[in-house]
C-alpha cells in the first residue's frame, strides 16, 4: 500500500493522499482530519502527528539471515488514519470497542451507507498510568484484504499469545530532541515490546488492537515519563512490524508508522471511564472545541 503524505498547512491540513494519488475513503479522511490531535506538516508541524515515509525506518532485508543487513522500510501495509492523545481517571482497554471511539464510529457510519464493507482498523494503545492516566493511540486502516500469507494476518487471526508476544516489534527514532532523551531511547530502536512489557490483544469484526501497559516495566515507564517531560521539544518516529524469524518471512513489512511532533501534554482529550449517551466522540476536534466554549 502506498504511503500517506502530509499537507503543508499546519493549521488546516488537507486530507491525506497517497503517493500514487489513489482516492482515500471518506471515513479515513474524516479520522485523519477530525481529531483534537491535529494532522500537521511532516517537517514543521507542532502539537500534532504526521506520517513519515516508511524508508525512515530500517527493517530486516531479504538477505538478513545471511549478512544481518537491514533495508529501508518501504511502503506501509496499512494507511495511517490518525492519532488520539487521551486522558482519563482510569486505564482504558479495548478502546476500539467503545461506542464513542471516533474511528470505529466513522467506519460503522460508512458501512451503514453501504460503503467500505471491507474496512479494517489496526490500533496501538500506549497506556501511561499515573495519578492521571494518559493514552497515546495510533490508528491505521485499510479497505484492501490483508494478504492471507502475511505475518500480520497470522498475528491477528491466530489465538497464540506467545506468538504475538514474541513477534510484535516497535521500531523508533528520536528525530529531534535533547541528548538525554536520545541517549535513553537508543536501546529501544528495535524493540520486541511484549517480551518485557504487558500487552493485551483485542480482536473485533473489523479491528485489531494492541494495548501496551507502559507502567508494567520500570525501565520503559521511566523513558515514557522522560519523553513526556520533554514532549514540547521532541519529534519522534514510531513504526510497527511483525518480526521475521524465517527466511521465507523476509523482507519485513511495516504495518504503519507515525511521527509525533512537539506534543503538548496538556492538550490531551479528557475521556470518561465509561461512555454515556449522547456519545461524545473521544479525541474529536468538534467535541474538543465544544468543551472549550463552555
Amino acid at each position: 500500500m502506498n504511503q500517506t503524505q502530509s499537507s503543508a498547512d499546519d493549521n488546516n491540513p488537507k486530507p491525506a493522499r497517497t503517493v500514487a494519488m489513489s482516492a482515500v475513503p471518506e471515513w479515513i479522511t474524516e479520522t485523519i482530519n477530525g481529531g483534537s490531535a491535529r494532522h500537521v506538516d511532516l517537517h514543521t508541524g507542532i502539537d500534532g502527528w504526521a506520517s513519515p515515509p516508511g524508508d525512515v525506518f530500517s527493517v530486516r532485508s531479504a538477505d538478513y539471515f545471511d549478512n544481518k543487513q537491514k533495508c529501508p522500510g518501504g511502503d506501509y501495509l496499512l494507511s495511517p488514519a490518525g492519532v488520539d492523545w487521551l486522558k482519563s481517571s482510569t486505564k482504558l482497554d479495548n478502546i476500539l470497542a467503545r461506542p464513542d471511539n471516533r474511528f470505529a464510529h466513522a467506519l460503522r457510519k460508512a458501512q451503514s451507507l453501504g460503503r467500505s464493507q471491507n474496512g479494517f482498523i489496526f490500533a496501538v494503545n500506549f497506556q501511561i498510568p499515573g495519578k492521571e492516566h494518559y493514552h497515546a493511540v495510533h490508528y491505521f486502516a485499510t479497505e484492501e484484504p490483508i494478504p492471507s500469507d502475511s505475518l500480520l494476518k497470522r498475528f491477528m487471526e491466530g489465538d497464540d499469545e506467545s506468538y504475538r508476544n514474541q513477534r510484535f516489534k516497535i521500531v523508533s527514532q528520536v528525530v529531534k530532541g535533547p541528548w538525554i532523551v536520545k541517549a535513553a531511547a537508543g536501546q529501544f530502536g528495535a524493540f520486541l515490546v511484549a517480551k518485557t512489557v504487558r500487552c493485551t490483544y483485542h480482536k473485533g469484526p473489523n479491528y485489531f488492537e494492541v494495548d501496551i501497559d507502559t507502567g508494567s516495566w520500570p525501565i520503559l515507564s521511566a523513558l515514557v515519563r522522560l519523553m513526556l517531560e520533554y514532549s514540547r521539544n521532541l519529534t519522534v518516529d514510531i513504526g510497527y512490524v511483525i518480526e521475521a524469524r524465517e527466511e521465507d518471512e523476509l523482507p519485513e513489512r511495516l504495518i504503519g508508522g507515525v511521527r509525533l511532533c512537539h506534543m503538548e501534554v496538556s492538550s490531551a482529550f479528557v475521556v470518561a471511564p465509561q461512555p454515556m449517551k449522547p456519545y461524545r466522540m473521544m479525541g474529536s476536534a468538534e467535541a474538543s472545541q465544544a468543551d472549550n466554549t463552555h
